[in-house]
């Protein structure tokens, strides 16, 4: 009996302890859903935090910049923008506290590559819990939404995003415009952007095409203000691109100011990568591989510019073809002017005449006036070329567009009353007439490049009695005739409809002589006009006629080294014994 006693206390005892272990598995099973639970609810708060952060921030801005960073930078050669970074002006933007670093160029330079470059290195080796890094690309397509709250908000949200815990300024804007459905103001977003980075030690802000953000209605100034604002008192470093717009310049001009090119290492860079791409004949030509680098750099640059010009684009390729096609500087008096002249009017019409900030606003930072001659000009030389090789393809009418308002202007009624009777009154109708002095020196030059189409309006012009051309301009001699302005500039096919049909009166027209003593024939073979030579010659004009300052025209294409037009004077049977008559020969 002892021992079935014995038996079932020591069973008893195994039931508890196996009890207590099933209770041990059951508590420590309890213990970790428990804690697999705690865990699922923080990760479902953790998200919903997230996601209410995320909404805010969405709430506060839309705009995804960081989005068109990563879209722009993917496009980057590699090795390509080091120029940008190793300029000692970056460098101390860099490291000096407070300090704006403005990167003007010209349409197609590089200038968003080079924001984006900018904006790279920072993203990567400067931002961290205390440098804070925004930026901004504006854009001539959004116009309507860049205003300066928006703007200022997308800087706002890129600086909290970066660090979560600043979040609460914004909140606070959220609480106080959310239920409502409003909208903060720019002042509201300010003073909480001011509160966000007033907890960093130092904030980059990077303003792309700052030229693009309009301001018709002040948005640019005022969110260049506001950016301004920001650095009394702390380390805000700014830094903006933009085109050559006067305006802009003129805000960083005491800045630190580095010009943004299109680098030749670049674009071969760019090449060198894209060169598989290629056809065979290019991959193996160098030559042909510096033709295309080229013409990358011009295609973009003018579909930069297409883009830019926009509605302004009829207005602004007027100005550019004049500044391109003129014959010497024009100041801006004298292109209004030009641009003021009307087809077929009798007079200028003086509310056609545009201001110069219109032009300089209209050429998309291309066009810049010297401020000492009052020159309008392109804002860099390359550019002067670079136009200069594409003009004929740009802006086929220009040629025949400019020449015709040269003759439209000579053609005004004012100038019909008759010469100047002295120096002093020749120079007061140069002053009240701007485009005077051009018109008559130059429009024979612009009228020779499109003489088939414009030969009828400029024998009628040169055909007209009542002008006598001293009245233009005393760069013509007296006496001088439509026959003789048109040998001077080898306008052959208006030349035929100047000489008379009758060989009595042509002859009489081939000898009549200006007051220099000169002859049609002899200003013709004195500018070297060959096929005008001809023309005359074939006309019956006398090869060998004396006058003139070289004596006869024989003289005078050799003295002017026009070799072509010396053999076709021999061949015509000029002698080369005859002494010519004219001023050099005179003995004192």
């Amino acid at each position: 009996m002892a021992s079935i006693f014995s038996r079932i206390e020591r069973l008893k005892t195994l039931v508890k302890i196996a009890l207590q272990r099933d209770h041990f598995k059951l508590s420590q099973a309890i213990k970790d859903d428990t804690h697999a639970i705690k865990s699922d609810l923080n990760s479902v708060r953790t998200h919903g935090d997230n996601a209410e952060h995320r909404r805010l921030l969405e709430w506060i801005s839309s705009t995804d910049y960081p989005a068109q960073q990563s879209d722009i930078i993917k496009r980057r050669q590699e090795g390509t923008g080091q120029w940008f970074l190793a300029a000692p002006h970056v460098a101390t933007w860099l490291s000096k506290p407070q300090a704006t670093l403005f990167c003007p160029g010209i349409p197609g330079a590089g200038k968003t590559m080079v924001a984006a470059i900018a904006i790279d290195y920072l993203l990567k080796s400067v931002q961290s819990s205390s440098h804070g890094v925004a930026y901004v690309y504006c854009n001539y397509k959004a116009q309507e939404e860049q205003d300066a709250s928006r703007m200022l908000a997308a800087i706002l949200k890129q600086l909290v995003q970066a660090r979560p815990s600043l979040a609460e300024p914004v909140e606070r804007l959220h609480k106080q415009h959310a239920d409502r459905g409003t909208r903060p103001s720019p002042d509201e977003v300010f003073s909480a952007l001011r509160d966000v980075v007033s907890h960093y030690s130092t904030v980059y802000i990077v303003v792309d095409a700052l030229d693009e953000c309009q301001d018709s209605d002040g948005t640019r100034r005022q969110f260049l203000a506001k950016l301004r604002d920001l650095q009394p008192g702390r380390d805000i470093r700014l830094m903006a691109t933009s085109r050559f717009i006067p305006e802009i310049v003129d805000t960083f001009h005491e800045e630190l100011n580095l010009e943004v090119q299109a680098s030749e290492d670049d674009v071969k860079r760019f090449v060198a990568g894209q060169i598989c791409r290629l056809p065979r004949c290019i991959q193996r030509d160098p030559a042909l591989q510096e033709i295309v680098q080229k013409k990358i750099v011009e295609a973009e640059a003018i579909q930069r510019i297409e883009g830019q010009l926009s509605g302004d684009c009829e207005p602004a390729k007027k100005v550019l073809s004049w500044i391109t096609y003129a014959k010497r500087p024009l100041t801006t008096t004298e292109i209004c002017c030009a641009l003021a002249v009307e087809p077929d009017e009798v007079e200028l019409d003086a509310e056609n005449i545009p201001d110069v900030e219109d032009l300089l606003f209209v050429c998309a930072g291309l066009v810049v006036v010297d401020q000492e001659s009052a020159v309008i000009r392109l804002v860099h030389y390359t550019t002067q070329e670079y136009f200069e090789r594409i003009r004929d393809a740009w802006d086929p009418g220009a040629r025949l567009h400019i020449a015709s308002t040269c003759l439209t202007y000579l053609s005004f009624s004012i100038f019909k009353t008759g010469g100047c009777s002295s120096d002093n009154e020749f120079e007061k109708r140069l002053q009240e007439h701007s485009f005077l002095d051009y018109a008559t020196k130059h429009w024979g030059e612009h009228a020779g490049t499109v003489e088939d189409q414009i030969f009828s309006c400029a024998a009628q012009v040169l055909l007209r009695p009542s002008y006598r051309y001293r009245n233009y301009s005393q760069e013509y001699p007296k006496d001088s005739v439509g026959l003789h302005l048109a040998a001077r500039f080898g306008l052959s096919i208006v030349s035929e409809t100047l000489l008379p049909s009758q060989e009595r009166e042509t002859a009489i027209a081939l000898k009549k002589r200006n007051s220099y003593g000169e002859a049609v024939l002899y200003i013709a073979v004195e500018h070297g006009h060959q096929r005008m030579v001809k023309l005359l010659l074939d006309a019956g004009a006398d090869v060998n006629a004396q006058g003139g300052f070289y004596g006869n025209a024989l003289q005078a294409a050799s003295e002017g080294g026009h070799e072509q037009v010396v053999k076709l004077l021999l061949d015509t049977g000029a002698n080369v014994n005859v002494e010519g008559l004219g001023l050099l020969n005179l003995k004192p």
